[in-house]
């Protein structure tokens, strides 16, 4: 049976953000206003928080919809876009982070639930590091991949979480445990939403089963579907340019929704690129 996905999110990629969860099979909901979210929350299978294009009513959402997946127990992405150049962003995030932390001390019950923590180098340094700052919502290229590592293994063991450091290598992480994943081809940094389809793709699979293998999963499918794509639009260009076969932007994003339509288990499997550090 299709999981339910609540996915807020923003609305420059929530189109590819519903697609990719209808790709896998299950079914997007991507409904923000305040006065529903909760109820929605309460009937879904796992949260996606993107605070790209951020807004009032979606913060407002954001901090009902956390609360109830927290309580709910539900596995909860969150998907920190731009907190490396906005103060806004940081602290809402920071705030959200203290909540949960707040609701873990608490000796009554004992907190199952599962959080993801999502960004490129840029924004993953930016929760460490109060006084960083990025340019827009980019990677910061200047960062090297060691520190990258670093700073997500020091994020997951200070929030007892786990921490994807999105980019060319992904770094994967509950502090505990560190996978770099290989998979991915650069044409998925020249379409715009692709990290926020990420982000869906990992409430999916989480939605499924709430552990650090699905997050792996969950990157290895999702590149690997770019790979794919790459593949078959240089077959199909190759005889129609002397010597070179330019992929166009929209042509790829096509193909890449196509592709996540079919990787399967066995592909995964085949093509993982895989390092335990």
């Amino acid at each position: 049976m299709a999981d339910l996905i609540h996915c807020i999110t923003n609305p420059i990629s929530m189109m590819q953000c519903a697609n990719a969860v209808l790709a896998i099979g299950d079914k997007p909901i991507m409904a923000e206003h305040p006065l529903e979210v909760k109820e929605i929350t309460n009937d879904a299978s796992a949260l996606l928080l993107n605070l790209g294009n951020i807004s009032d009513t979606r913060m407002e959402a954001m901090k009902i919809s956390f609360e109830a997946a927290l309580f709910k127990e539900l596995p909860i992405v969150l998907d920190a876009v731009g907190v490396a150049c906005s103060e806004l962003r940081r602290n809402f995030v920071l705030g959200l982070i203290n909540k949960r932390a707040a609701l873990m001390r608490d000796k009554s019950r004992k907190f199952k639930g599962f959080f993801l923590i999502k960004g490129n180098n840029s924004e993953i340094k930016a929760l460490l590091d109060e006084h960083y700052r990025g340019l827009g919502v980019d990677a910061d290229e200047s960062l090297k991949k060691e520190d990258s590592i670093k700073a997500s293994i020091k994020l997951a063991t200070s929030l007892n979480a786990v921490v994807l450091c999105s980019g060319e290598t992904d770094v994967i992480t509950d502090g505990k445990e560190t996978f770099l994943l290989l998979n991915g081809v650069p044409e998925m940094g020249s379409v715009t939403g692709t990290g926020c389809m990420l982000g869906a793709v990992c409430a999916s699979f989480l939605a499924h089963d709430k552990s650090l293998d699905q997050v792996i999963k969950a990157c290895a499918f999702f590149g690997i579907a770019g790979e794919l794509a790459r593949e078959e639009l240089l077959k199909n260009q190759k005889d129609m340019y002397e010597g070179c076969s330019p992929i166009g932007c929209g042509s790829f994003l096509i193909k890449l929704l196509d592709e996540l339509s079919v990787v399967n288990e066995d592909i995964i499997e085949k093509r993982i690129k895989l390092q335990n550090i």
